[in-house]
């Protein structure tokens, strides 16, 4: 048959792709071996002078062949690893009838042999010996899995031949057909981490992906749980009805990342790995040995022989290895090698010179040390050092030859033919499934080596180190290969086993370091090594370990990000006494010297932090964490139907369970720890085994609606689980974990149940619930000892009062409950009131825990916030800031130094509750003002205690705070002349501020006086939700003014650069511009909604034209004849638009005002959604305007005639800001994307990167709320969730910053583009400066 027209092109096609890469003798065994090229075919390539030449020579030959050697070139591709031109022959495969080409009567076709060798199946090994007793045995199990997924596993000690059986049970053309259509897929596994794992799944995912069209490829899983749910994608849509088959399984927690309800077959030393995992399951026992004849049967194909012409001792020789084909095939070896030598191996058998290799070995052998040393024995003694050196290999870890490269400092070629000996001696074995190839030693060997070695180990791991740095001494290895995997994954291993602890300690504090190893692994894999090798480097210096695992602690969930964020940067916001920030701020320094962009956190030591772990162990959100009560690990559940444990020191997940059909809400630690319980929305408790992640236990009968809490007693003494629920009566349950169903039900409540809680005694169990109260029930009879009717305590309102929670003091004394937007304590046995703690009236209590061992208090809100509050003296201690939604849940550790929050944003967060600071609760709001001055910087905004606070942007210190105010501060501006500080109030009223200096000094200390000599003169506005307005003097706080006249909460306020004129905008849908001093005002009237924003229409001084915006759909434009004139510096921070606007509005419109007169200049109907931002340009010709309708706009400033439309956004324009030279327009959506303008022409010039973070996320985690450009219009500084820099000509990002919160509104840029100030929505001031 010739070869088909599709498979010739495809040659000719790739044929300079497929010369230049393949090394053809790689290839020819295979084809050999399928009968598709001949001896004297394979002589005639040989003798080619050059490698490419004998690549050419076998094209050439392929392009005369037929089908089967085209079949067979594909296979030998895919065998040898290379993938990449596998994948460019395979469409063009011929088909071909597999009857015509059946090579076996076992159904093994070249078909078969094809699907087999795209799945990674391996070879039959050299010296094959069939077992058809138990393949037969594998494959009727495989049948089961024809109708319904399950797991068949095939389980036997350690070299007893599980893996060849799988194999070979699976070359069957029947099996295949009728079983598993969609393919064969093989994953060699052993012993591995959870990091290893997940590059196992990625490289698995890569694979099937492959076969797939272009469109299905994706970038590679970044976790566990996102390749888990990849794979299960993969195998039950793409290739439904395929067997995976994981070989060498050791660990159950491991398997649990394939629970995937697919059709599974693993082979294991452990029978009950299955217990674990869900779906029908079947299993084979390979027995540990061969039988006499199957050991003579390896022997003979050794040695070239007939069984029955083996000399006696043949037999003798299998006795002694007592059927272990590993030993069996380490004789054969050697015989082949020397075949004139059995007497002299029998002897070294039953000499038995060498003691057993591990006392309490699982591992029978006794003849395995006598093969092994006779083994070792013929190597040439150079060879026989190299192979001691393997001892210090990790069990189950496969090794690229250029690390042995590296180790025996020889060439990779040279590396490579000492292997092939090793290999070909089954001292070695080759993983061929990679490319380049893999080595590694059976665990039996490497026992041997250890025992052997013993001595010398620390020497052997000395050597891999010193040969290391030889190699390295010019810098860490970054290629991203096996070889540079292995030295991030066990350098250190190395290190440590070679008590190097001064090179340990130079390697582990070293930024460098941690940054590359942290975006090739993952954080916890560092952060385990601090863990692991803190003994060894705690004796150089316990402070800087303890800097760096922090710095990981804190950072992980951002190093987990994609695109990888600059790790430089990061720890940039180290605490300034750190080593971590001591070298990225040299490296900072060093890399800006070449244009590189780095920003300093100039005010970081004056924001403290309790958050210790940040976590991010689910996707979706998480409704319940705690921790066990040894207060080793902390298990969460949620959103994802899943349960995880993970480690509370470095966050390193120990166990995963897929453990409910719908949502996770509750989960639980019995007091010893060993179970866990968990309740969902599917209506069903379930109790765990955690150490083997096994269930239990299901109570799925006896609850109709779903459960919302569980907890287990405090002590084992008497061991009950409670459980409530949504259910209308019986909605509180006790059960005994013996019986089959509950012990008791607690009847009294008609409402939903939404939590219960044990007595710290068990005496009794209190239930909060939907119907405002919360009811005692004695544990031992189940009866209801009393009720608290919270309800009674909310008698200002007549909606409905749910209880969320409740918890118990210490003591048992005392009762805590969670009730809207306030936290109430009660005496048990009086039922009275004995504290309120009422929280801002606009979120509500979540959840609230009280210390186990001190008067703490832990409430979780709905405004992302954690407050810690001490109960006995009713005061808030601190705010555990840095959730970005709801948080869930509290839980304090056994001994109170620890807690845990959990939240909607995926995240659990560890604080310690002994670094608790009063300063930490004051958080400043985002509404603000800045003022650059030379070097100095000054910062006003009010703080959540609604008091003004005037801060050195430069240290973060308060230069100035005035009383609380009784109306809640919405904006604040500053002037410089004359002296004074305005702010506005709710109440309609502005009032102008003089503490004397001398005061402010004593209070502040002799640090402030130089800057309050620069600050004279100062004056503050600052608008109030009243309507009124505020004029200070800073810092005397002097109050000058009291602006009355707005009706409604003043939105903004401006100063004319004179100081003279003051311009606030309102709810009331005016405008008002007062001599503030004088107190005469001038009305702008003609919106019919809240005036959001307003900017002056020019810098001169004799442009009297100010343009407003409004949600009424109008901007307006007036004019104004006083001296006002702006700088740069001001007009580049005019406005912003910070809200999100009401849907229902049709048109949008832009009003320009005279504001001498009051006149409306113009009226315009600007867009057909509400207006969300305008920018005048600098020059002074044209405004931009932006909306919710999607489009940006351009007009002019005279003819108010709209020049040009500027389409293409996806999602609400919200932000626009021209360049200096006015030739450009920069756009910002609310999906995160920035969109560069032509001025000019109305054309688009540049998308800014697209790439978002984890490719899900927006690109700046949220809404683009402001831009700015650069003086030289080069840069671009963006923020939204965070920040971000711009080169402008390429649209590339250049740089970002991560604050700790999110949903950043403005951000201040000082005149040289040098200085950036924002506040978060933690209300945390940053003042960045760039890194010279």
């Amino acid at each position: 048959m010739a070869l088909e027209e599709g498979a010739r092109s495809s040659l000719l096609r790739f044929r300079n792709r497929l010369e230049q890469d393949i090394k053809p003798s790689y290839l020819m065994d295979h084809m050999i071996s399928d009968l598709v090229l001949t001896m004297d075919e394979e002589e005639r390539i040989n003798s080619q002078p050059t490698r490419k030449d004998q690549a050419v020579f076998l094209l050439e030959l392929l392009l005369r062949k037929d089908n089967r050697a085209y079949i067979s070139f594909y296979n030998a591709l895919v065998k040898e690893a290379y993938d990449d031109l596998a994948s460019l022959l395979h469409e063009s495969l011929p088909h071909i009838l597999p009857e015509a080409y059946k090579n076996t009567s076992d159904g093994f076709t070249s078909q078969v042999q094809t699907v087999l060798s795209e799945g990674g199946v391996p070879q039959r090994p050299v010296v094959f010996v069939s077992r058809p007793e138990l393949v037969n045995r594998v494959r009727e199990k495989l049948y089961q899995l024809q109708k319904k997924p399950g797991w068949v596993t095939v389980f036997g000690m350690a070299g007893s031949g599980k893996s060849v059986l799988t194999a070979e049970a699976v070359r069957h053309q029947g099996l295949i057909e009728e079983c598993f259509p969609g393919g064969i897929h093989w994953l060699s596994i052993g012993q591995l981490d959870k990091p290893n794992l997940l590059v196992k799944i990625q490289s698995l995912c890569f694979r099937l992906e492959q076969s797939l069209d272009s469109q299905s490829l994706h970038r590679p899983p970044n976790s566990l749980d996102e390749a888990k749910e990849r794979l299960r994608f993969l195998m039950l849509r793409r290739y439904p009805r395929s067997l995976l088959i994981l070989d060498d399984i050791w660990d159950s927690t491991v398997l649990k990342a394939f629970d995937i309800q697919c059709r599974i077959l693993l082979t294991t030393r452990n029978r009950s790995l299955t217990d674990s995992v869900s779906g029908a399951k079947y299993q084979v026992e390979v027995e540990s040995g061969l039988d006499e004849n199957k050991g003579l049967e390896i022997l003979a194909l050794y040695t070239n022989n007939k069984p029955q012409g083996l000399p006696e001792d043949a037999r003798s020789i299998v006795r002694e290895c007592k059927g272990s084909p590993l030993v069996v095939s380490l004789i054969g070896a050697l015989l082949k090698e020397k075949p004139d030598r059995w007497r002299y191996y029998l002897c070294q058998l039953q000499q038995k010179q060498f003691k057993r290799i591990r006392k309490s070995s699982s591992y029978d052998y006794d003849a395995l040390d006598q093969a092994m040393a006779a083994s070792i024995e013929v190597l040439p003694a150079e060879h026989r050092e190299l192979y001691k050196d393997l001892t210090v290999i990790e069990k189950d870890i496969k090794v690229p030859a250029k690390v042995l490269s590296v180790l025996w400092d020889l060439e990779p070629e040279e590396v490579e033919d000492i292997l092939e000996e090793f290999v070909n001696k089954s001292l070695l074995f080759m993983d061929s499934h990679h490319k380049p190839y893999l080595y590694y030693l059976h665990d039996l060997q490497l026992d041997f080596l250890v025992e052997q070695n013993r001595t010398q180990l620390e020497s052997l791991h000395t050597k891999v180190v010193r040969q290391y740095q030889k190699h390295y001494r010019d810098g860490l290895p970054t290629s991203g290969d096996e070889e540079c995997l292995y030295w991030f994954r066990f350098l250190t291993y190395h290190m440590a086993k070679a008590n190097l602890s001064q090179e340990l300690n130079s390697l582990m504090f070293s930024l460098d370091w941690v940054s590359i190893k942290a975006q090739i692994m993952n954080p916890a894999h560092l952060i385990n090594d601090y863990m692991e090798y803190g003994p060894i480097l705690d004796k150089e210096n316990s402070k800087v370990r303890s800097q760096f695992q922090e710095f990981l602690s804190l950072n992980g969930h951002q190093l987990e990000q994609r695109p990888f964020p600059d790790v430089v940067q990061l720890a940039l916001s180290q605490p300034h006494t750190s080593e971590v920030y001591r070298q990225a701020l040299l490296q900072a320094q060093e890399r800006a010297r070449t244009g590189k962009l780095y920003f300093n956190w100039l005010n970081e030591s004056s924001v403290e932090s309790l958050s210790r772990l940040v976590i991010h162990p689910h996707q979706g959100s998480i409704y319940s964490a705690c921790f066990s009560h040894d207060g080793a690990k902390i298990a969460s559940c949620g959103a994802s139907k899943t349960l995880k444990v993970f480690k509370s020191t470095s966050g390193e997940k120990l166990t995963e369970i897929q453990a409910h059909d719908d949502e996770v809400l509750c989960c639980a630690f019995s007091p010893d720890d060993r179970l866990l319980a968990t309740c969902s929305s599917d209506r069903k408790v379930k109790v765990w085994n955690v150490e083997r992640a096994m269930l239990l236990r299901v109570f799925e009968e006896e609850h109709e609606e779903q459960v919302n809490h569980c907890q287990f007693t405090n002590t084992t003494r008497r061991l009950l689980l409670a459980t409530c629920s949504n259910d209308k009566f019986l909605n509180v349950k006790l059960w005994n974990l013996n019986k089959p169903s509950s012990q008791n039900t607690m009847f009294g409540h008609f409402e939903p149940v939404n939590h219960c809680c044990f007595s710290p005694d068990d005496t009794f169990v209190s239930t909060s619930s939907n119907d405002g109260s919360v009811k005692l029930f004695q544990v031992s009879s189940a009866n209801e000892w009393k009720t608290i009717n919270v309800k009674n305590m909310f008698t200002e309102s007549d909606e409905e009062i749910f209880v969320k929670c409740s918890t118990w003091t210490a003591d048992g004394k005392r009762i805590i409950c969670a009730a809207r937007n306030a936290v109430l304590v009660f005496d048990v046995e009086t039922s009275d009131m004995l504290l309120e703690i009422r929280t801002s009236r606009l979120s509500t209590v979540q959840y609230c825990q009280a210390c186990p061992t001190s008067n703490l208090l832990a409430i979780a809100f709905s405004n992302y916030a954690v407050e810690l509050w001490d109960l006995e003296a009713n005061k808030k201690m601190a705010d555990c800031s840095g959730h970005l939604s709801w948080v869930q849940r509290v839980h304090f550790s056994p001994d109170g130094s620890q807690l845990l929050s959990c939240s909607d944003d995926q995240t659990v967060r560890l604080w310690e509750t002994n670094k608790v600071h009063t300063s930490s609760a004051v958080r400043l709001k985002r509404d603000s003002d800045v003022l650059f001055n030379d070097e100095e910087i000054i910062v006003s905004a009010a703080d959540n205690c609604n008091r003004l606070q005037v801060r050195d942007g430069r240290t973060g210190s308060v230069l100035f705070q005035s009383e609380e105010k009784p109306s809640r501060i919405r904006c604040t501006c500053m002037c410089r002349q004359p002296p004074a500080v305005v702010l506005g109030q709710e109440d309609g009223t502005v009032q102008g501020a003089g503490l004397t200096a001398s005061q402010v000094l004593r209070m502040v200390g002799c640090r402030i006086r130089r800057l309050l000599t620069s600050y004279r003169g100062l004056v503050l506005a600052v608008g109030l939700y009243t309507g009124s307005v505020q004029v200070l003097e800073v810092p005397s706080g002097k109050l000058l003014a009291t602006l009355l006249g707005h009706t409604r909460t003043v939105l903004h306020c401006q100063f004319s650069q004179n100081g003279q004129t003051l311009i606030t905008s309102s709810e009331d849908t005016t405008i008002r511009v007062w001599r503030w001093q004088s107190g005469e005002c001038k009305v702008l009237q003609g919106h019919k909604e809240q005036i959001r924003c307003f900017s002056l229409l020019s810098n001169f001084p004799a442009d009297t034209r100010l343009l407003s915006w409004s949600f009424d759909g109008t901007f307006k434009v007036k004019a104004h004849t006083h001296t006002h004139t702006h700088t740069h510096t001001q007009n580049r921070q005019q406005h912003e638009t910070k809200h999100k606007i009401r849907n229902n509005l049709s048109f949008t419109h832009n009003k320009v005002w005279d504001i001498e007169n009051g006149e409306k200049l113009q009226d315009t109907e600007a867009h057909q959604g509400a207006i969300l931002s305008c920018h005048v340009s600098p020059d002074g010709f044209l405004f931009a305007t932006t909306s919710a309708d999607k489009t940006a706009k351009l007009w002019h400033c005279d003819s108010w005639q709209c020049v040009y439309t500027l389409s293409g956004h996806q999602d609400c324009v919200r932000s626009c800001r021209f360049s200096w030279d006015s030739r450009c327009l920069a756009t910002g959506d609310d999906n995160g994307e920035i969109r560069l303008w032509s001025v000019k022409e109305g054309s688009l010039l540049k998308i800014c990167s697209r790439d978002g973070k984890d490719g899900m996320d927006s690109l700046h985690g949220g809404w683009v709320t402001d831009l700015h450009f650069s003086p030289d219009n080069s840069l671009l500084v963006s923020t939204g969730g965070y920040i971000k820099w711009w080169d402008v000509e390429r649209g590339e990002a250049l740089q970002t910053f991560y604050p700790t919160g999110n949903a950043l509104k403005r951000i201040y840029v000082s005149s040289d583009f040098s200085t950036f100030v924002t506040i978060d929505n933690m209300g945390i001031l940053y003042i960045l400066q760039r890194v010279a």
